[in-house]
């Protein structure tokens, strides 16, 4: 769903198919940037959307789209979902793993929904981001991924 939403964004928002430009945000977790023995598929399909989603972002940018791709990485929220930890029908297999789940979650802290949102329009209202990774925790509140340049440019410019 990543992926279709993004490339249907990117088809109605691109400037040189009648579109205005843009951004698009995709979510992703702290869990795509490092791995997490006890939810290794979602732990997968994190690390697919960031690689997609700064992939995309450069083909957006060679192509001169006008939109920009970034992902943001949120820790641990304050949320239900915290809550089935503790229910082994929640957690299957990876049940005996909470200890650990709840260690993750006193070192990052858990965090309010509202610095997700100042995230969010951090990256809409900045217009130099683009294909960037930003985490939030309640630890180490908002920053960024730190990558090493792309070797590659466009052969457009």
């Amino acid at each position: 769903s990543v992926i279709r939403g993004t490339y249907l964004g990117l088809e109605y928002m691109r400037k040189g198919n009648g579109g205005d430009g843009g951004v698009i945000i995709n979510i992703s977790s702290l869990a795509g940037l490092m791995p997490a023995a006890f939810q290794p598929v979602y732990c997968a399909t994190k690390h697919g959307v960031i690689g997609f989603t700064r992939s995309i972002a450069v083909t957006a940018d060679m192509e001169n789209y006008g939109v920009r791709l970034n992902t943001i990485c949120p820790g641990f929220v304050n949320t239900p979902i915290l809550q089935s930890i503790d229910k082994e029908e929640n957690m299957g297999q990876y049940y005996t793993y909470k200890d650990e789940i709840k260690n993750m979650m006193q070192f990052y802290g858990v965090m309010d929904p509202s610095i997700i949102a100042e995230g969010l329009i951090t990256i809409i209202e900045d217009d130099t981001l683009n294909g960037e990774v930003m985490k939030i925790t309640a630890s180490q509140g908002i920053h960024f991924q730190q990558y090493s340049q792309t070797p590659f440019t466009s052969s457009k410019r």
